[in-house]
């Protein structure tokens, strides 16, 4: 059921974003009298589809192939490779008659529309919902720093003053993009000495492969036990098709364990000491238990006013299976005006569309790994197996802003691989040839299947560990 829901709006998700993308070429190409033929979600691919009518001269439907959409633009170079439509003379009603800036209006027509959505999705977002961000002043305990923090020299209770010395007022921004893309100089107060931390550019590639908590994150104190993992008997056994995969990608199946449960550690109790060692903030019980994997700690515990000993042996991803309880830090609320919401919203979409400019620029350099290319099972998971609307509409707009600048890199059969050629002819004044177009646009499909291929071998390692 989980698959299904992340499936589900997934689905929904691209759908909205694809029927409107279309929608931008057919409006921009019927604007200059330019025929389309057909307008589809998803690809017909051999003549397949689900269904499909026929309205005026446009036939609608949808195909069965879920990787995308298309127009047919009459008199065009494109997907449909269609050869015979384009060995007879131009028609005035044909896309390629019709002068290079309005072809080039009718290409941008899609990313247009998308930038316009995303740019529309956080403004909504914000007028409705306001924006929530920590008080960074009030975090009493200072950033609590996993591994990859400590790397770079910082520690439990620093606190993060400035950065590139402009105050810091929302902890959310120290591990945004301004400091994970392009590198930053933290000012930190440790104790009462202020000292400078540099954060390197090729951070991000260390931190894409673990979470954000692992470079920093508000520091917590330690209370109490809130939650203990117990067996789930529907899923303690392993199902067939999971040996099998298992087997096919080296991985040896083991089953769940559950220490702190069978140790007998409950909800609410409070834990005091880790091998003898105090931890009054949850990250050094977290450092203290992850010290040993596969080893039997020693755990001290206050229930009811009695101290209890428990021995659990840590599982070999450094877990034990609890859920702390503790008090979030201050939060603060601001909410917009419908017009002030506005550039803020547009400021959201524009920086999404500068992140994923700087993510492959930095995929090209070499500073973060192609690794992080997803393809839609790992958009289905960022989904999540429960629906939320702010969520939903949230990713939607961040996809949205992807769409626009992935269909603007010059690669054929992209709208930016028209846009490219189309600029070559307004420059040298004279189409590019219909042979180099044809294979161009081959080339560039053989491009689009291995990146998709890439992408999903990306995610089907991911899920196995890999």
């Amino acid at each position: 059921m989980n698959g299904l829901i992340m499936a589900g709006q997934l689905l929904l998700g691209l759908s909205l974003l694809v029927i409107l993308h279309e929608l931008g070429h057919f409006l921009a190409a019927r604007a200059f009298g330019i025929k389309v033929e057909k307008f589809y979600l998803f690809f017909d691919a051999w003549g397949f589809k689900l269904f499909s009518f026929k309205k005026g001269d446009v036939e609608y439907g949808v195909g069965w192939l879920p990787l995308g959409g298309y127009v047919k633009i009459a008199g065009m170079i494109d997907e449909s490779m269609d050869t015979e439509q384009m060995a007879q003379p131009a028609q005035p009603w044909e896309f390629r008659s019709k002068p290079a800036w309005q072809r080039l209006i009718v290409m941008l027509g899609g990313i247009i529309v998308n930038v316009i959505v995303g740019v529309i999705i956080f403004w909504m977002l914000t007028f409705k919902y306001g924006q929530n961000y920590t008080v960074n002043g009030k975090l009493t305990y200072g950033i609590s720093v996993g591994n990859i923090g400590k790397e770079i020299g910082l520690k439990n209770g620093d606190r993060i003053l400035a950065i590139n010395g402009n105050k810091l007022i929302r902890f959310e921004d120290a591990i945004s993009s301004k400091v994970l893309f392009d590198g930053a100089q933290l000012t930190i107060l440790r104790g009462n000495q202020t000292l400078y931390v540099s954060v390197p550019d090729t951070i991000l590639n260390k931190i894409s492969k673990n979470e954000k908590d692992n470079f920093i994150a508000p520091r917590y104190r330690m209370q109490s036990i809130e939650k203990v993992v117990v067996p789930d008997p529907s899923v303690d056994e392993q199902s067939f098709i999971g040996k099998i995969l298992d087997k096919l990608f080296g991985r040896k199946f083991e089953k769940p364990l559950y220490p702190a449960y069978s140790a007998g550690i409950k909800p609410g109790d409070s834990i005091l000491t880790v091998n003898g060692k105090p931890v009054t903030f949850f990250d050094q019980f977290k450092d203290e238990v992850s010290a040993n994997k596969n080893k039997k700690v020693t755990i001290v515990a206050l229930r009811k006013g009695k101290e209890i000993t428990f021995n659990p042996i840590v599982n070999s991803d450094g877990t034990i299976g609890v859920g702390p309880n503790f008090k979030l830090p201050e939060s603060a609320h601001i909410d917009y005006g419908f017009a002030e919401s506005l550039p803020i919203g547009a400021n959201m979409a524009w920086s999404t569309f500068l992140d994923n400019a700087k993510g492959i620029g930095k995929m090209i350099t070499g500073k973060l790994s192609a690794r992080n290319i997803s393809s839609p099972v790992g958009i289905a998971k960022a989904y999540g197996s429960n629906f939320d609307w702010v969520k939903f509409w949230t990713l939607t707009g961040l996809i949205s802003m992807a769409l626009a600048f992935m269909n603007l890199l010059p690669i054929p059969g992209l709208d930016g691989g028209h846009v490219v050629f189309l600029l070559i002819e307004m420059v040298q004044r004279k189409p590019v040839s219909e042979k180099v177009l044809e294979r161009a646009q081959i080339v560039g499909f053989v491009i689009l299947i291995c990146l998709m291929v890439f992408a999903f071998g990306n995610d089907i390692l991911k899920s196995f560990g890999k």
